[in-house]
């Protein structure tokens, strides 16, 4: 049995992102699709002193209304220090941040050095998989030979990666057509994202849906016991 996910690339993604990863043997960056505005692509929450704030890279996008995520460029690097800067502000006083800053901080200084978001992603997902502990196999989809049809091509990127099982996110029930699934031999199933439980988190009251570095600067190496595909440990 092989398991498979396909998911667009995400900056600094939340905790749900990295299990749906650790739950797969090979996790396929579905990069060639159109990129999408105001989406996960190129932003993520954080928790700060004044609230839960977004940090957004700056890509270029004006008239390009079909662009694909691969091809997405960022306007400038200016935000690698910005971004870094406002991390290092916020999370200073998080019990684990002096354990990972040098990690992150290189991975900043790194993507300044790159041109496309999907690299910068790549870069940030690698990293924190190695922080976590997560050695799944990650590859692209255009890697492979892709078909025309939003759950063909799905499908067909399984088959071509010898995928018997498909780990899918939960908002493509809308379109996914579970028979093509059935009919290939791929057994299809969604995450569930629900009963994640709380963690020491600065700033007020408690927030999921932020960066998976909140996670990793407030618990270090205890991260893993507050998410799923490690087990979550009764706490």
């Amino acid at each position: 049995m092989k398991k498979i996910a396909i998911l667009q690339s995400n900056y600094i993604p939340w905790k749900g992102y990295f299990d749906i990863i650790n739950m797969v043997d090979e996790f396929i960056l579905y990069d060639d699709m159109q990129y999408t505005r105001r989406d996960w692509r190129n932003r993520n929450k954080i928790k700060t002193t004044d609230g839960v704030k977004w940090l957004s890279i700056p890509v270029i996008n004006k008239g390009k209304f079909f662009q694909k995520i691969n091809e997405t460029e960022v306007l400038d690097h200016k935000w690698c220090q910005e971004h870094w800067k406002t991390i290092s502000y916020n999370y200073a006083k998080a019990p684990h941040f002096k354990e990972y800053s040098d990690r992150i901080r290189k991975v900043y200084e790194a993507c300044e050095n790159e041109t496309y978001i999907s690299r910068i992603n790549y870069l940030f997902l690698t990293e924190i998989c190695r922080i976590l502990n997560i050695n799944t196999k990650i590859t692209w989809s255009s890697d492979y030979e892709l078909v025309d049809g939003k759950t063909e091509r799905l499908v067909g990127l399984c088959k071509s990666a010898g995928g018997t099982e498909y780990l899918s996110g939960p908002a493509a029930r809308d379109y996914i057509v579970d028979e093509l699934f059935e009919e290939a031999g791929i057994t299809l199933k969604y995450m569930d994202y629900s009963g994640y439980p709380e963690y020491s988190q600065l700033f007020g009251a408690f927030e999921h849906a932020v960066s998976v570095l909140d996670l990793i600067f407030n618990e270090g190496d205890n991260a893993c016991r507050y998410m799923k595909s490690f087990g979550m440990s009764s706490l």
